[in-house]
């Protein structure tokens, strides 16, 4: 049981950790309303700044958010500043070549994952920006972040896999041998037990990257753990597994072995390619619906044992504490949850009128099965229409065609899982935790539903609505 001290020890931990994610979501909008392609934008239209001038002044601002950017350029992280004609049908295009055989994006694409400093930037966050996300699939170069100790550089051809422990026939892999073993493709998503952890007392971030931008969703290829399990002829009374990263944090979680023959797998390719050096290369476990951290980086061990491990990172941190004291362990699974992207938070509708709602709802547990969505604070809810395909532990992406009036109102949306799970509110969720985060209250976690303030003049806040 953990001591009073040490509760309001990881309670000032919290608290820090919130205000500097609200410091980086501030500097990141000063920049944001600036731009006339953002959804944040505040300036008059009469106002705007032709589009290159405003992609000068507005990556030389970012640069002092710490957020990431191409060194020496103007043009926007992954993106080249070129010459725009003023018609580009009277001059030669871009010679085939330049990119250097590796595709760029547009410079008018002016999207990044939003990092927030840290004493260290060896451990630390970036949020994907779900405000402008199209479809359900999330570009490699925007897929959250969370490294406790930095972002490993690894040599694959001399990166192993060792299995060892309650097995009769201990084995390392080569990178190479991995992938002589048949494989397969999923489309997963990955999310932080952390992510909305800063909503819990009152409503804290202002747009929906900084409430819910540690999720990210990506096909993932690579071998099933199970095929791997059987080469090496597990011992009778083996439960679990120890997966250990091999990065300077050297991050280790325990993973039941049910769960690991079930569906884990090692991916060792993200959206067709290598997999990110961000997101582990050239090795990552995969653990579908299960909270992120579990998702083991850079792997390099698996110890099979009978019972669980006991590391820091499922002990002193991810774990969720109750009233009494006690911390509820190994709650692994990602409950049901979705949040509006458009419209939320920081945003501007222009004028009443027609709008289409759109967003993303998930489950760990399973395939969403139906989104629903109020416009008016909870008091009615209309099924919203939910795209294909419909995978299980992937997101939907759903719809729902709307009329405002131009009154004030609140936009909520509710995910139900297929196994009837429905998304709570935060005043359901907090009475079945028992309390706010903070020495009596859970911190991980946090599902409830997402409720976005629509004020006369059209502007749209975070607030929380019972």
């Amino acid at each position: 049981m953990r001591t009073t001290k040490q509760k309001h020890r990881e309670t000032e931990e919290q608290l820090t950790i919130t205000e500097r994610r609200m410091a980086a979501e501030d500097k990141y909008l000063e920049v944001k309303r600036k731009d006339p392609d953002s959804p944040y934008f505040t300036g008059p239209k009469e106002a705007r700044l032709p589009r290159r001038s405003f992609m000068i002044s507005a990556m030389a601002a970012l640069g002092a958010t710490s957020l990431h950017q191409v060194a020496g350029a103007a043009a926007p992280a992954g993106a080249v500043e070129r010459t725009v004609p003023q018609d580009a049908t009277k001059v030669p295009g871009v010679p085939f070549g330049e990119d250097g055989g590796y595709g760029t994006r547009s410079q008018f694409e002016t999207e990044v994952r939003m990092l927030y400093k840290n004493p260290t930037n060896q451990s630390s966050w970036t949020l994907t920006p779900l405000e402008k996300s199209h479809g359900i699939i999330t570009p490699s170069g925007l897929h959250f972040e969370r490294h406790h100790g930095g972002i490993a550089v690894i040599d694959p051809a001399k990166h192993s896999l060792f299995i060892h422990g309650m097995v009769k026939q201990p084995k390392k892999f080569s990178m190479a041998d991995l992938k002589r073993f048949p494989s397969i493709s999923r489309i997963h998503f990955i999310e932080c037990s952390g992510n909305t952890l800063t909503e819990w007392s009152k409503p804290t971030m202002k747009t929906v990257q900084g409430t819910h931008g540690l999720i990210s969703t990506s096909e993932w290829t690579g071998v099933p753990l199970s095929t791997l399990l059987k080469e090496v002829d597990l011992r009778p009374g083996a439960k679990w597994l120890l997966a250990e990263g091999g990065d300077s944090a050297v991050m280790t979680r325990s993973i039941p072995l049910e769960k690991a023959m079930k569906d884990c797998f090692l991916a060792y390719a993200q959206n067709g390619e290598a997999i990110r050096p961000e997101q582990g290369y050239p090795l990552r476990l995969m653990v579908p619906g299960f909270e992120g951290n579990m998702h083991i980086k850079w792997l390099r061990r698996l110890a099979v044992s009978d019972t669980p491990f006991m590391t820091r990172e499922e002990t002193s941190k991810y774990t969720d504490l109750m009233p009494n004291g006690k911390a509820v362990q190994f709650s692994f699974e990602m409950d049901a949850k979705s949040v509006i992207t458009f419209p939320s938070g920081e945003m501007q509708l222009p004028e009443p009128g027609f709008y289409e709602i759109t967003g993303l709802a998930w489950s760990g547990r399973g395939r969403v099965k139906r989104v629903d969505v109020s416009v008016d604070g909870g008091r009615t809810w209309q099924q919203a229409q939910i795209e294909s395909p419909v995978l299980p532990i992937c997101p939907v992406r759903f719809r729902l065609p709307w009329n405002w009036n131009g009154k004030e109102t609140v936009l909520q949306s509710r995910c139900i899982d297929e196994t009837g799970y429905v998304q709570p509110t935060i005043k359901q969720l907090v009475e079945a935790r028992g309390g706010l985060n903070g020495p009596v209250g859970p911190v991980y976690h946090l599902n409830s539903i997402q409720s976005w303030k629509i004020a006369p003049d059209g502007k749209v806040t975070n607030v929380h609505y019972a």
